[in-house]
């Protein structure tokens, strides 16, 4: 299972609306283990990506945002990326909001999946955030 990390200014972003959780373009960043996220990172262009050959879309879909006494959850379905031919090698999945435009592609968290993850053609890999504890909760 990936292990969960919250980009530190992303709580900064909240409370100054760069941030529409229920309604913006939330999307997924791959990256090696030679370029680890930060939590001190703050934008997508603080990223080295994958290239994206090969690789279906990585806009996510949010199912519910909203709150339950006072703790609000952020939903969103699972998202197959299936490769049409070889992927890059990646290991940390990393979720921006493609809709801002100042800051630009603000980062939201990022997971580790522990591992490399290599995507043949035809092979799958589920993001699944769980609708249980959904992608993140605020309390």
């Amino acid at each position: 299972m990936a292990t969960f990390n919250k980009i530190q200014v992303f709580v900064e972003h909240l409370a100054e609306k760069v941030h529409d959780l229920g309604a913006d373009a939330l999307t997924l960043a791959l990256t090696t283990n030679a370029n680890i996220p930060l939590v001190t990172n703050t934008v997508l262009a603080n990223l080295t990506q994958i290239s994206y050959t090969n690789l279906s879309a990585r806009v996510l879909t949010t199912s519910t945002s909203a709150h339950t006494t006072g703790t609000y959850k952020l939903v969103v379905a699972d998202l197959v990326l299936t490769a049409s031919g070889a992927v890059a090698t990646f290991r940390h999945v990393t979720v921006y909001n493609d809709t801002p435009t100042s800051p630009a592609d603000p980062l939201v968290c990022f997971f580790d999946y522990g591992a490399d993850v290599t995507l043949a053609n035809g092979e799958t890999c589920t993001f699944d955030a769980g609708a249980r504890t959904g992608l993140l909760q605020l309390v």
